[in-house]
């Protein structure tokens, strides 16, 4: 037996029941990293090697953005932009059937890019949509199903800390490239979910809003200007060369801040403290899953694991529609117990050579990538923002799902679009010059 072949599966069983036992994550990557490349280096030099890769791993300018955008986010959150953005969605969207369910796409794609957390996005909205909904005779397992399915549309379109993460693990894929590239796939996500709703509240009779004046409009507008602001600062700051990802987040803090609490008013300086706190929990985590995927990636690395699957992938079929269509399966099965961080920390290594050698660019395997990895998390049985959006409703999986496949069937219709028309990721890239 080879070493990469040994190695390979000495990860997978040590991952299988360390999480069967219920390990954290990070815990378990370290432990069936170390034990893999133990068996070439022995275990006293293993130990030091992986905690050096780990300290190198985070020891990069460029994660300081993560935990930036996580706090602009939380910020966001708190700090009454979300209303702003509904009241704009509902706006645009008054004149459509069922017009509340599309004021709760087009908020989720609203507030989800400008908050960059679909877990963010569907408790918001969940929050303040379900309660009107309800009261306008809306079917609410339907009503959470549609917040639900359209809250991770914010993790592709930028600011997307999922698409920083790919770019680290990638080697160098331009952050800005990704962020153009994430948001036709994130607008085609949100759009189709309208598709299916439309046809559903047609169905139903759901006709709740009237046609707002022009003068109301442009008043509404205008109040929610601010809030989206943010994202043509962000984009359009990095496309620019006016300042790195990484500055473009910490001024993004500063920017929500004065939004928040001196043009909007509506946070308090006290509950700053909780808001750090949240953030500091939550941006630590990631960065210890990404330590911790450093070193997994050095042993896939140092034992020829990327090679040997990729030869593997290869030997499935001539046919590159099938290989790709083989890929999407497996990454639609991992989203399915594994959250969107450490899923793009370990599954990048691996595929990412399976998909140059059948021609992709990086840019268009990292947006395939994601899209496939945020469909997992509004699936069982580990799906944050399934479970999230369940707890907002306050309603019961089993009541939610029926009404969740009609939206699994659009969505992924989209993927099939993102994966085998690599237009969908390269065309606004390519616009601003990007390759």
């Amino acid at each position: 037996m080879s070493v990469a072949v040994s190695a390979a599966l000495l990860i997978l069983v040590t991952i299988v029941v360390l999480l069967l036992l219920g390990i954290p994550i990070g815990i378990t990557l370290i432990v069936a990293s170390i034990l893999a490349i133990t068996q070439s280096l022995g275990f006293s030099a293993a130990v030091p090697s992986s905690a050096l890769k780990m300290f190198q791993g985070i020891n990069i300018f460029t994660l300081l953005a993560i935990p930036f955008f996580i706090l602009a986010g939380n910020i966001m959150n708190k700090g009454g932009i979300a209303l702003r953005l509904i009241n704009l969605a509902t706006a645009m969207t008054g004149r459509i059937p069922g017009s509340l369910a599309h004021t709760n796409v087009v908020a989720n794609m609203l507030f989800g890019s400008v908050s960059g957390s679909g877990t963010a996005a569907v408790s918001a909205m969940g929050t303040i949509m379900s309660p009107i909904q309800k009261e306008k005779g809306y079917d609410e397992d339907f009503t959470a199903a549609i917040n639900i399915a359209t809250a991770p549309t914010g993790l592709l379109i930028p600011p997307s800390t999922a698409l920083i993460t790919y770019a680290l693990v990638s080697g160098g894929t331009s952050v800005a490239a990704l962020f153009l590239g994430g948001i036709l796939p994130g607008i085609l996500w949100g759009l189709s979910c309208m598709v299916v709703a439309y046809f559903y509240t047609k169905k139903k009779g759901y006709i709740d809003t009237k046609p707002i004046s022009f003068k109301e409009f442009i008043k509404v507008t205008l109040d929610a200007i601010p809030s989206l602001f943010l994202i043509i600062i962000v984009i359009g700051g990095i496309v620019g060369g006016i300042f790195t990802a990484t500055e473009s987040a910490a001024f993004a803090v500063v920017y929500t801040l004065l939004l928040s609490t001196i043009f909007y008013k509506t946070l308090k300086i006290k509950e700053l403290y909780t808001i750090l706190v949240d953030s500091a929990k939550l941006s630590a985590i990631i960065m210890f899953l990404i330590g911790a995927s450093n070193i997994m990636g050095w042993v896939m690395s140092f034992t020829g694991i990327p090679n040997m699957m990729a030869d593997v992938i290869l030997g499935i079929s001539d046919n590159p529609i099938i290989i790709l269509l083989a890929i999407n399966l497996l990454l639609l099965f991992v989203g399915t117990f594994l959250d969107l961080t450490p899923a793009i920390l370990i599954f990048t290594p691996i595929l990412l050579p399976v998909c140059l050698a059948l021609g992709m660019t990086p840019l268009h395997f990292g947006i395939m990538l994601t899209f496939n990895l945020c469909i997992g998390t509004i699936t069982p049985p580990v799906g944050n923002i399934l479970f999230a959006g369940i707890k907002v409703a306050d309603r019961k999986l089993e009541k939610v799902m029926p009404h969740l496949l009609r939206f699994y069937g659009a969505i992924f219709v989209v993927l099939m679009l993102v994966t085998y028309f690599p237009w969908f990721s390269s065309f606004l890239p390519s616009l601003a010059g990007y390759r």
